[in-house]
């Protein structure tokens, strides 16, 4: 089961989040009875969490490849100083793109892009990324296999 930690989550809260994570399908009376509390009791935990924006959604995860995405690559981005705000909401409309995060480092943001196949991958690359006001620099590491370990 995954371990989650710190936060204003209490060893419950964590239990109950660490089921989710496993399945976020199972039922509340499961997660009850693995957590070793009433189902009422999960109820409500969820419904807090929920409510505190600790869980913020469900959602699914996909083999890229069986999917048909079959090129990945971790996309690096320097960016003019204080573009950051607007960037980040053209970053979120662009479907490619699977995850974002700001970082301190040689270089500003990181982006997990998953396309169909290498021509799709420069496409967002070079036509949309790099074309991008506010965008001095990109990095492109190609994905040879990944692993999700939640």
């Amino acid at each position: 089961m995954t371990q989650i930690t710190g936060g204003p989550v209490d060893d419950v809260d964590r239990a109950i989040l660490g089921q989710l994570t496993e399945d976020a399908r199972q039922s509340v009376t499961t997660i009850a009875e693995n957590v070793h509390i009433s189902r009422a009791h999960a109820y409500n935990r969820i419904a807090k969490l929920q409510e505190q924006g600790i869980i913020t959604k469900y959602t699914a995860l996909v083999d890229p490849l069986k999917a048909g995405l079959r090129s990945s690559a971790y996309v690096t981005l320097k960016v003019r100083q204080h573009s950051w705000r607007e960037l980040r909401e053209q970053l979120k409309a662009i479907p490619e793109v699977h995850h974002i995060a700001l970082v301190g480092g040689d270089f500003d943001v990181i982006l997990l892009v998953r396309a169909l196949d290498n021509t799709d991958l420069r496409r967002v690359v070079f036509d949309q990324l790099q074309n991008m006001p506010g965008v001095l620099d990109t990095q492109t590491f190609l994905v040879f296999e990944d692993l999700d370990t939640r």
